[in-house]
């Protein structure tokens, strides 16, 4: 029995998760799993009634949970910063969960912006450094409303927080056909952090002699994620490089929406947390019509995790059988409802 922790969160994350553990719940079926739901009516609505995101005990209730199912996070009627910093981002790094993985993959169905790729060309995965980096909470302003107002924000970057994010990423490639790992750096224009980060990647490019290695300023590594996708296999980045990247890799691959991602905690001491990369989308929210493939797929990732990999591959296959059957939602050019993609892919994955 797996305890999960379900925060369904803001906007259409209400809508997309109940499609996520529906399939689970399916694929659960097939093989003889068994979970547990708990619900956590937590986020914006929450803050608006409380003036806080979760409850004041809220991560000691999180930590006894197997992993963490989450929707979204973000309304227009509360400031990002508040939102983000009052859920999300205490739950990362209370919970040590370094690594922000987001794999990127063109689906059998799906049709990249890009001329000239199909599915095979574009299958990599993105590792993010995911609870310090550019993301720090050190900083601060001062003189305000005056004519020298000013703000500080300070990066934060450690040997111990920069090595068990590479060493992941080299161990990821390991395990992947091109055993290739790409940096995304700016050391020609950051002058500490970014040739620390490249000192780093060297070293550890040295206890990995089986694994390609190259690095890229960032600007030129957007650039070449639209120009040359194919080449890419395990792109490792800090927070905040790692987090622009992840959002266009699932762009050239057709859709935020169908977008998965995992924070990690390898050593498994804290829950993992499991969400799409798509935002709360209050333009669509309540419409029924948002893609719930980023959710269901972000399922799979944690069946994954878990110890279930037959069940996660299954749940994989059921979402490029579904859209390979033009069973889309609006976002990819189809009518189906997110209810719609969300049933025909718990029916799939019984039969696949």
């Amino acid at each position: 029995m797996h305890r999960i922790a379900v925060i369904p969160g803001d906007g259409i994350g209400k809508e997309v998760v109940p499609e996520g553990i529906r399939v689970i719940d399916a694929v659960s079926e097939r093989f003889s799993l068994k979970f547990e739901w708990q619900i956590f009516s937590w986020g914006c609505e929450y803050f608006k009634l409380n003036g806080r995101m979760m409850p004041s005990d809220g991560l000691e209730i999180l930590r006894g949970f197997d992993a963490i199912f989450l929707g979204a996070v973000g309304d227009p009627s509360v400031p990002d910063h508040v939102s983000l910093w009052g859920l999300l981002i205490p739950i990362r790094r209370t919970f040590n969960q370094y690594v922000n993985l987001r794999p990127v993959k063109l689906l059998r169905g799906m049709t990249s912006p890009l001329r000239a790729i199909g599915p095979g060309d574009l299958d990599f995965c993105i590792v993010r450094e995911n609870v310090e980096g550019e993301y720090s909470n050190v900083g601060g302003k001062l003189y305000l409303g005056t004519d020298q107002e000013m703000a500080v924000q300070e990066s934060v970057f450690t040997r111990k927080g920069v090595e068990r994010v590479m060493k992941f990423a080299f161990e990821l490639a390991k395990k992947r056909p091109k055993k290739r790992v790409t940096s995304a750096t700016k050391s020609n224009g950051i002058i500490y952090t970014m040739p620390y980060w490249d000192e780093i990647f060297k070293e550890m490019s040295g206890r990995y002699p089986e694994i390609k290695t190259d690095q890229y300023h960032i600007d030129n590594l957007t650039a070449l994620f639209v120009l040359h996708p194919e080449k890419f296999d395990v792109v490792v980045g800090s927070n905040l490089f790692g987090d622009i990247l992840s959002d266009l890799g699932p762009a050239i691959a057709g859709s935020l929406g169908i977008a998965p991602s995992a924070n990690l905690n390898p050593e498994r001491n804290f829950p993992s947390m499991f969400e799409p990369v798509h935002g709360s989308a209050p333009d669509i929210s309540g419409k029924g019509i948002a893609n719930p493939v980023g959710q269901i797929w972000s399922g799979a990732m944690m069946l994954e995790h878990l110890g279930y990999p037959e069940a996660a591959r299954v749940v994989e296959e059921a979402i490029e059988v579904a859209i390979s059957k033009n069973i889309k939602t609006f976002d990819l050019g189809g009518g189906a409802t997110t209810s719609d993609v969300g049933k025909a892919i718990a029916e799939m994955v019984g039969t696949i």
